[in-house]
């Protein structure tokens, strides 16, 4: 199939685009830059010149395309809410382009939109519309496109990770070195689930090509590593201490980062694992994060 990629370039995207060109699919990537069309080029991939504030420009692009995936989101945390209802209009053009077909769509979004009312781990079958987390508008986005009978279904992403980048654990480590500590908040049991890239970009390419209208998978290998098992493997990483601080305080020590750092998100992907025969095979979180490669 000719696929439309966004975010090609990407942590995520610029792995997924070998996946799916070892499968034998076709690739047209999306991105901003000169040297990200370079990067295609050498890839094998098909560059397209798009910007997530030009949503029109994204249609054109995926409206010749046999299937879209979109992983292009806009990582500025410190617009984080602008930044997710911008999400939501991307998708809803995305929607447009292949409005009258069944060529599919894969949106992403966050595990946390699976959490439950009881602290069990995030499932697939909880669309969690409550749920605080601000990217909640790209779930709300693919559910209007569910209505209006496009073939959308949603990859929600853990922390995914490898030796060289970790989800929002990356910016913990500037923190800690600015600090010059890891910290974890309270006691530290509070858990984040996490995904291999490898695990993950695997996934992408298993849920386009399943193309199941409203399916919502989990790309977790672990369902909740705790916060202090990941600071006490950045301390090793690092070379530096590590401590408990209060809650009260988290929000000084860590600035934008204290509204996650004491999160509780586990997430299962039994489910998905059911559903697409997915096995995720990759590294552990922590063993990534004291792989001597990394940053």
């Amino acid at each position: 199939m000719r696929i439309f990629l966004t975010g090609a370039t990407g942590f995520i995207g610029s792995a997924l685009v070998p996946e799916l060109l070892q499968a034998g699919h076709e690739v047209v990537g999306m991105t901003r830059s000169d040297e990200g069309a370079r990067a295609l080029a050498a890839a094998g991939a098909q560059a397209y010149r798009g910007t997530l504030e030009e949503p029109e420009g994204i249609r054109r692009g995926a409206a010749e395309a046999d299937a879209v995936i979109h992983t292009a989101f806009d990582h500025d945390f410190s617009r984080f809410v602008e930044n997710c209802e911008k999400d939501k209009r991307v998708i809803a053009a995305l929607g447009t382009a292949l409005a009258g077909s069944n060529r599919p769509l894969v949106i992403t979004s966050g595990t946390g939109l699976g959490m439950g009312e009881h602290g069990e781990p995030a499932r697939e079958d909880i669309c969690n519309l409550s749920h605080p987390n601000p990217r909640v508008a790209s779930e709300m986005a693919g559910n209007a496109l569910l209505e209006a009978g496009i073939n959308l279904s949603v990859m929600r992403l853990p922390q995914v990770h490898n030796p060289h980048k970790q989800g929002l654990i990356s910016p913990l480590i500037d923190i800690a070195r600015q600090k010059g500590v890891v910290a974890w908040v309270g006691d530290g049991q509070n858990r984040w689930p996490a995904g291999h890239l490898s695990d993950v970009v695997r996934l992408y390419r298993l849920a386009m090509e399943a193309a199941r209208p409203g399916a919502r998978y989990h790309a977790v290998g672990e369902e909740g590593v705790t916060s202090r098992e990941i600071a006490e493997a950045l301390g090793q990483r690092l070379n530096l201490p590590v401590k408990s601080i209060a809650p009260e305080d988290a929000a000084a020590h860590f600035g934008w980062m204290g509204m996650f750092v004491s999160l509780d998100m586990p997430a299962s992907s039994a489910q998905t694992q059911a559903t697409l025969g997915w096995r995720p095979a990759g590294p552990t979180l922590v063993a990534d994060l004291l792989d001597a490669r990394g940053r």
